[in-house]
């Protein structure tokens, strides 16, 4: 791999790294109720560039709003560097332009958050649908800035081409991951707007006729999570049972694994109340899923005109190819 492109795809991972920060960050804003800390007002906090005097909910917003601007930023940087080192009709430039218009579109949701009102307190169906929608875009987001960083390590296709069931099937676990991950938004919502003193009062709650969208909305969320692990397990195993490459194997397997943590995290979030710290490992965690579901995808298509693998890739170092190991 050339300097340049290997100092582009140290930077790509780095990029990504850091999104999953700031990610983490924008939950604890609303876990914390945080999120009206900079009032009415955007992009400045309470009509100031630099607040001053600030109550903690300002600056824990205040906070989100820089490292959100400086995410903006890398990711621009990220795209400009792509174009640089990348030759026309390049993968790598097709998705770093596409993470590029993501974190635009992601900048403006999270205006239209404040804007609207839709922060603190507030427990409209608007911003149940804006939570959902901001979720979506963070995730193909994410997606566009992991295949990024894969292809820049040496995994390039020749085309996005898939083949056969065990592609489709896979296709369908993403879109299940996304679907996932829009009702776990809306039972994060519900939980920091109507927190449940004892797990039979929040049990009560999710059957009661007469209780918010939102804590009703909020029993579906398991059905879902069992729903998608199911899909996520055929679509995974094939790749791990066939004679495929050790990176694809290594992904699968850990796509499996991290479901199965998942479903455990999501159980002692509903015995332990869902306390702000555990919210936060759950959404971590759904977030790697995603990321490792979408390398996946990255491994798997065009899979008849692949470059050098990442297996291959130093970070990988010590562990052999599968041409290597033919021979």
């Amino acid at each position: 791999m050339p300097p340049k492109s290997a100092r582009f795809a140290v930077y790509s991972w780095s990029v990504l790294a850091y999104n999953l920060a700031v990610i983490l960050w924008g939950a604890f804003v609303r876990a914390t109720g945080s999120g009206a800390g900079c009032g009415s007002h955007w992009p400045s906090c309470n009509g100031q560039v630099i607040p001053r005097a600030a109550q903690l909910e300002t600056i824990i917003e205040f906070v989100h709003r820089l490292s959100s601007g400086l995410t903006l930023i890398l990711v621009l940087f990220l795209f400009i560097w792509a174009w640089r080192v990348y030759g026309r009709g390049s993968l790598v430039r097709k998705s770093s332009a596409a993470a590029f218009g993501f974190v635009l579109l992601e900048a403006a949701l999270g205006a239209g958050l404040v804007l609207f009102g839709w922060t603190a307190g507030d427990d409209s169906v608007g911003r149940a649908v804006m939570i959902m929608v901001h979720l979506v875009n963070t995730f193909l987001l994410l997606a566009n800035l992991s295949l990024t960083a894969l292809w820049a390590s040496g995994r390039v296709p020749s085309g996005l081409k898939f083949q056969g069931r065990p592609a489709g099937l896979l296709l369908a676990s993403l879109l299940g991951v996304l679907i996932l991950g829009s009702s776990g938004a809306i039972t994060a919502l519900g939980d920091t707007l109507f927190p449940a003193t004892s797990i039979a009062e929040g049990f009560r709650a999710d059957f009661s006729g007469t209780a918010h969208f939102l804590l009703r909305l909020r029993v579906f969320h398991p059905f879902i999570a069992v729903l998608v692990g199911t899909m996520l397990y055929f679509a995974t195993t094939p790749f791990i049972h066939e004679n495929t490459e050790p990176a694809a194997q290594r992904a699968a397997w850990l796509a499996i694994g991290l479901f199965i943590l998942q479903l455990g995290l999501g159980g002692l979030n509903v015995v332990l109340l869902a306390p702000v710290w555990l919210q936060l490992v759950h959404l971590l965690v759904s977030n790697l899923i995603w990321i490792v579901l979408v390398a996946l995808t990255g491994f798997v298509v065009g899979r008849t005109d692949l470059a050098t693998s990442v297996v291959d890739h130093p970070i990988h170092e010590g562990i052999p190819s599968k041409a290597q190991q033919v021979h």
